[in-house]
């Protein structure tokens, strides 16, 4: 397959949707030679976040000199995205090169009688064998959903980080808060330290995970925490501080949001104890990854004709409680034009309940999924809270409407699903707004 006919595969496989358990993953990767054993992992699940500590694991190695490989999802743009060696996204010719050869496994197993896996464990597979052929030394794997039961968890890592725990994804992590822990919890192996900034009960059933698996623990908040700090010179800096290691002067850190403080000291911790094992991992390398890392999207601050626009990924209640308290403290002056797009499958009226404040204005269109709700679903839950509001019939054409409606001075906010967020971003970055 060339790289079209890859994405058309792809498509194809949507067919067979998410199906939870990793029996798939496991024929398909014994028949590709179990690449997944080839070097190092680090596994990081979480409901927010774990993608911004992927990135900024994946920044640390590169800055310490190790090959390290990095897998995401989902993309933002393009299926290359989520797959990347030495902070280079795999080319379009070596994805549909390796996906081909991830189809004939997958075909084989059809035809021994087995079912045939889905997209995300072909991709996951494709990443598998990139990283082992490319001979990285460590791979930072980001869960795709959930963790006990998630394509990503065949792996047996060195070190497993669990971000936090909130409700998303419910309805296939048990339906409850509880459940939606348990699955996290799943990534727990053997002897093998363990990250984490849940807190509550899900604190607590990740805890008896540990302790049946001999794992140690470390918790953000008791064992150690981070501090957004912003310097009087200008910037903003991590203050680290940890009452089970040293404490190290404040990290100047380049992604913005307030949250990304709690990511950040999850990665301080991460490098501190890899740091035992590896001694290139160094507080240096860890410096230089926090400074320049980039995660586009999560809060990313972008410039436009008539001034900033703010594109989030915040596709939760969590996510979109954290995108407020940024922008509360970045921008708490300004009035503000949302431009948003939303799953139909999540909390809608929580998460702009949490988002959004008196004199706001809403636009809204429908991120490119089957999943997405209709712009006048969620134009119809903002419009019940008093908000100015507008619902428009596709992206290109909310933004413009956005857009107008900030022109007077007001900040441009793009948020919620990715596959709305990616999109307008792109159209952001390629008009030269």
């Amino acid at each position: 397959m060339d790289y079209q006919q890859s994405l058309a595969y792809l498509d194809e496989l949507n067919t067979f949707g998410i199906r939870l358990g990793l029996s798939r993953m496991e024929n398909l990767c014994a028949r590709l030679g179990n690449p997944e054993r080839a070097y190092q992992t680090i596994h990081v699940a979480g409901t927010n976040g774990k993608g911004s500590v992927t990135q900024m694991l994946d920044a640390v190695y590169r800055a310490a000199g190790i090959r390290c490989g990095r897998y995401l999802s989902p993309h933002l743009v393009a299926y290359t995205e989520r797959v990347s060696v030495g902070g280079e996204d795999i080319s379009e010719e070596r994805f549909a090169a390796l996906l081909t050869r991830v189809r004939r496994a997958a075909d084989a197993m059809v035809a021994d009688g087995h079912e045939h896996p889905t997209q995300f464990e072909e991709l996951t597979a494709l990443a598998f064998l990139y990283f082992a052929e490319e001979k990285v030394e460590v791979a930072v794997i980001e869960t795709g959903l959930g963790g006990l039961l998630d394509s990503t968890n065949v792996i047996d890592p060195v070190l497993t980080i669990i971000t936090n725990v909130a409700m998303d994804h419910a309805d296939r992590c048990g339906g409850t808060l509880a459940g939606i822990a348990e699955h996290k919890a799943g990534i727990i192996k053997e002897g093998v330290p363990l990250i984490t900034a849940a807190s509550g009960e899900p604190l607590e059933i990740i805890l008896a995970r540990a302790e049946e698996m001999n794992a140690d623990v470390f918790v953000y908040g008791e064992d150690f925490s981070g501090e957004m700090i912003f310097p009087a010179g200008g910037g903003q800096s991590v203050a680290f501080h940890s009452v089970v290691c040293r404490e190290p002067a404040p990290f100047d850190l380049a992604l913005a949001g307030t949250y990304q403080a709690e990511n950040a000291a999850l990665v301080i911790m991460a490098a501190q104890l890899l740091e035992r094992e590896d001694a290139r991992v160094t507080e240096a390398a860890v410096r230089t990854a926090l400074r320049t890392v980039r995660h586009p999207a999560r809060f990313e601050l972008l410039s436009w004709a008539a001034g900033t626009a703010v594109v989030d990924g915040a596709h939760n209640p969590a996510g979109m409680a954290a995108l407020r308290a940024g922008l509360d403290a970045y921008f708490p002056e300004e009035r503000r034009v949302f431009l948003l797009g939303i799953l139909r499958d999540k909390d809608i009226d929580t998460m702009l309940s949490l988002l959004l404040r008196p004199g706001d204005a809403v636009v809204t269109a429908r991120p490119n999924s089957d999943r997405a709700a209709g712009a006048d679903v969620v134009a119809a839950v903002a419009a019940a809270m008093g908000l100015e509001t507008v619902a428009c019939g596709d992206m290109r054409a909310a933004l413009v409407e956005a857009e107008r409606r900030a022109r007077d001075g007001r900040l441009l906010v793009v948020c919620g699903s990715l596959y709305l967020v990616g999109s307008v971003r792109r159209l952001l970055r390629a008009s030269g707004r």
